[in-house]
């Protein structure tokens, strides 16, 4: 498996670097390993949703 930097995961998902360790420590990114003080992720991997966003039509109910 082909691994990438949480740095060129924050450019590929247009977010911080510390958010994509943030995804990484609450295990919500499969497959991502952390080795010494940095987060390994999978290539292939899938932006997880950001919980800290609130959606309009969420809110409407």
């Amino acid at each position: 498996m082909d691994y990438a930097s949480s740095a060129e995961m924050a450019k590929k998902w247009n977010v911080s670097q510390r958010r994509v360790a943030v995804f990484c420590k609450e295990g919500r990114v499969d497959g991502a390993i952390l080795i010494g003080r940095m987060w390994m992720i999978p290539r292939d991997a899938i932006k997880p949703l950001d919980p800290r966003k609130i959606h309009k039509e969420d809110s409407d109910n």
